[in-house]
């Protein structure tokens, strides 16, 4: 057998096929001999056009951390995670740096994790590659929230999925004319997590139910009327603002505060829509579905189900007990515990685009609450360790909406 079909019988899915040809090929047959899991993750790096996918700049005191993937909105990869990790500890171990701005190249901060990687992985391998990735991705995102350190998230553009519940941690969140939000998980089988059901279950009234089952997009002044951001400013100003905070030597809140003060702008949110017409949103108990519409239509019904719970159970829960829950409903997802609603999702609308997935369940009287008790009870599997995040002292509630 021929190295290409050798490698194309492990990786049997059409879109790894990239991947396996060319001059690369005996290099992907080495990675792949090693380990079906780490092979997979290696040979999709590897042939990644990014080079630098993360950049790291700034002065002793003040640290730059850039997503750089613009070509695919910033979308979080493996080797993205495991470098920005590494490098926020190297920052809030050293005692020169005083602050943190993470910001994305290009017209997005964060369009979310990496999924065609990562579907691609699972659907060749192993279920594991799926949960290890969500792993670190949560690692990350916990790590932002509990930052020994000031953390300055400059979200001018598309922020969407793992990009919030990156930025969303951050002890600034600061927004633009430019910023356009939403969670839309449930789109394609999967549900409101990296932390959604900590942040969006601390908005007003029903309005995180909303957000989170509808995947509906809002804009920077909405976000800081509810409480996802912190401060509104023009677009224009960003690179005012950079400059001005190059110039910290504190990681004093409060004077950061004030800097950043000096360039906001006033925003009519009223101008924008869903956030200021939240009074008509209303939640069917019975049946647990918003009653406003998701603009498609076939709603995935079980990941409805999954995320109104898990957003509903949030409010209750710590940051680090919200994260928890979500990694262990992510792993029932990508081991298709009960629906193979994710990989359909995710054939339909990212690969073969004929936007006509088959969910199973096709209706939402079909889900039980037997069948979603199950995303929420512990996984089954001897290899599968629960999640456990490293003991931090650092935490802040910083959802506070603005009514």
């Amino acid at each position: 057998m021929s190295r290409n079909l050798w490698l194309q019988s492990i990786c049997p899915h059409k879109y790894l096929t990239y991947y396996t040809n060319g001059a690369h090929a005996l290099l992907a047959m080495k990675l792949a001999e090693e380990s079906r899991f780490t092979s997979l993750m290696a040979i999709r790096h590897c042939f990644d056009k990014d080079v630098d996918q993360v950049l790291f700049e700034g002065n002793s005191s003040v640290k730059r951390v850039i997503l750089n993937r613009p070509h695919k909105l910033n979308s979080l990869s493996y080797p993205m995670i495991i470098q920005m990790i590494k490098e926020l500890k190297a920052f809030e171990a050293d005692p020169k740096v005083k602050i943190v701005i993470l910001k994305g190249n290009g017209k997005a901060f964060c369009a979310g994790g990496d999924v065609l990687a990562s579907y691609t992985c699972q659907v060749a391998g192993h279920w594991s590659y799926g949960t290890n990735f969500y792993k670190k991705q949560v690692m990350l995102d916990y790590l932002v929230a509990t930052y020994g350190k000031p953390v300055v998230a400059i979200i001018d553009g598309i922020v969407m999925g793992g990009g919030a519940g990156l930025s969303l941690q951050a002890t600034f969140r600061i927004v633009t004319e430019n910023t356009v939000f939403a969670m839309p998980e449930t789109a394609i089988g999967h549900f409101a997590d990296v932390g959604s059901s900590y942040f969006l279950s601390r908005l007003p009234g029903f309005y995180g139910e909303y957000l989170g089952l509808t995947g509906a997009k809002i804009r920077g002044a909405e976000m800081v009327e509810c409480g996802l951001a912190t401060h509104f400013m023009l677009a224009k100003d960003v690179c005012l603002l950079e400059t001005a905070l190059d110039e910290v030597i504190t990681s004093d809140t409060k004077t950061i505060s004030e800097i950043i003060s000096k360039f906001t702008h006033k925003s009519n949110h009223k101008q924008h829509g869903a956030y200021s017409r939240r009074v008509r949103l209303k939640l069917n108990q019975k049946s647990g579905f918003l009653m406003q519409s998701t603009g498609s239509s076939q709603p995935v019904p079980t990941s409805l189900k999954i995320s109104l719970r898990s957003i509903r159970e949030g409010r209750t829960k710590e940051l680090e007990q919200c994260l928890i829950q979500e990694c262990t409903i992510v792993c029932h997802i990508v081991r298709r515990t009960v629906s193979n609603d994710f990989y359909e999702g995710v054939r339909a609308i990212l690969l073969d685009k004929d936007k006509n997935p088959k969910w199973e369940p096709s209706k939402l009287e079909l889900v039980t609450d037997e069948m979603v008790d199950k995303y929420f009870s512990r996984v089954d599997e001897d290899e599968m360790e629960p999640l456990q995040l490293p003991v931090r002292s650092n935490l802040v509630d910083t959802m506070r909406p603005k009514l």
